[in-house]
């Protein structure tokens, strides 16, 4: 069992099989040692964990833990591209969508779930740079987005 893997098992998580695009992209493109990924929403077997926007319909915390569920599908894609997450490097560089009302100043707490467990699950490698946008829907009426990008060997 690789390290990566044996540090989710300690988290108690389990990566779900990845979902596949439901547009005209793919959902990784990997050029030297980067590997930049499509934006995950916080799907747990197809539906969101959260809907609605940040303020009026989803709180803080809900969207913390569904930002965190993104960054877990985020992990089965990159695992799908590496076939191992032990080849992650470094994670570069987290982006957040966070659905919400015009006057929500939260996306940058709102996408600590996502970075958090980045750093749970790879210690310092998971440190990033990072950008937490507020927009005002996303697909399937999803709370919270999150892509990236990775260094990778």
């Amino acid at each position: 069992m690789s390290q990566v893997a044996r540090r989710l098992e300690e988290l108690g998580i389990t990566l779900p099989h990845p979902v596949a695009p439901i547009a005209n992209y793919v959902p990784f493109v990997r050029t030297g040692n980067l590997l930049f990924m499509s934006g995950q929403l916080c799907l747990v077997d197809g539906v969101p964990v959260a809907k609605g926007k940040l303020g009026p319909q989803v709180t803080v915390e809900e969207g913390q833990a569904a930002a965190r569920v993104s960054a877990i599908n985020l992990l089965a894609q990159v695992r799908v591209a590496l076939g191992d997450l032990d080849k992650v490097v470094r994670v570069v560089r987290l982006g957040g969508f966070i659905s919400s009302a015009p006057d929500f100043p939260g996306a940058s707490t709102v996408m600590n779930g996502a970075s958090d467990l980045m750093v749970e699950v790879f210690g310092d490698r998971g440190r990033h740079a990072r950008s937490a946008v507020a927009v005002p829907v996303l697909p399937a009426d999803a709370a919270i987005e999150v892509e990236g990008t990775f260094e990778v060997s």
